[in-house]
């Protein structure tokens, strides 16, 4: 709460500060188990069904910075949500007190909210993943693609790749996929089910696995239908742009899978494109 002046006092801002520190500290706790869990499944996975040969992932050369794309993005990714949520509540519906976006945000709002959250569970991944193809495809272009950059910037593609994103690719991409469906009517709710589904997926799809799912393979993203597309340009790094379905590929005429063929040498051409997390965030700003 304010003082009497409207300014923020010490006291105010050190109890904002560690209720935002507490925030974070609940961020990496929810991640630390699912994490230690995906790396023992894919540490035996990967030693059974490798789909390139080479050293484990922990022992891959830029693991520190998938580390730190690993755990902090998740706390990125929530406050560009928060952030925008807020913005969205405010500017769309007139919405700025904590107690009126707390009622907002609680179980969704409109038409949408009085479906089964079963059902809004899969309009959510419908409809997310229909957005996200359309700016996975727009960040390939010229203009964007130096934020996309980085997540293709791994030579050497792991599950623990798949949190490496720049925070404008997230804020332009799955972020705001997320806030136009809940501002939609779509209950938050459903992210508590399909958040730690999503980012296992993710894992899923870009793990060293030689798996194409079979006759699933256009029903849901298998891991070498997106290794394909962490190939050069040439070959299939301008295809399967589709997160989950890759039926949208196929619908857009982008799916690609060649038969008895595997995905190999990944990364991107740009010789100088910096190693650690840092100078990665930094790098697109400087060109």
């Amino acid at each position: 709460m304010l003082p009497p002046d409207g300014v923020p006092g010490p006291d105010s801002m050190g109890q904002e500060l560690f209720t935002f520190l507490i925030s974070v500290g609940q961020t990496f706790e929810k991640s630390v188990p699912i994490s230690l869990a995906l790396a023992a499944v894919f540490t035996v996975l990967t030693s059974l069904w490798a789909c390139n040969p080479g050293r484990p992932w922990w022992r891959k050369s830029d693991i520190i910075t998938d580390l730190c794309y690993w755990f902090f993005i998740p706390v990125i990714t929530r406050y560009l949500r928060i952030g925008l949520l807020v913005v969205g509540a405010a500017v769309l519906f007139g919405i700025t007190t904590a107690d009126g976006l707390v009622a907002f945000y609680d179980n969704g709002h409109g038409p949408l909210a009085t479906l089964p959250l079963w059902l809004q569970m899969v309009l959510f991944l419908i409809g997310e993943d229909i957005i996200l193809y359309a700016t996975h495809r727009y960040f390939h272009g010229a203009r964007l693609w130096k934020y996309h950059a980085v997540h293709h910037s791994s030579a050497e593609l792991e599950w623990i790749s798949a949190a490496r994103f720049h925070p404008v690719n997230l804020f332009l991409g799955s972020v705001l996929a997320d806030v136009a469906l809940l501002l939609a009517g779509i209950s938050p709710n459903v992210l508590v089910v399909l958040g730690p589904l999503t980012t296992a997926h993710s894992a899923f799809v870009h793990a060293n696995l030689d798996w194409t799912l079979g006759p699933f393979k256009y029903v849901i993203a298998s891991p070498v239908f997106h290794r394909w597309h962490h190939t050069a340009a040439d070959r299939g790094g301008e295809k399967n742009f589709a997160a989950t379905f890759p039926v949208l590929d196929l619908i857009f005429g982008t799916f690609y899978m060649p038969a008895g063929a595997r995905p190999d040498n990944y990364g991107i051409d740009e010789r100088e494109f910096p190693e650690s997390f840092a100078a990665q965030l930094a790098h697109p700003f400087t060109q």
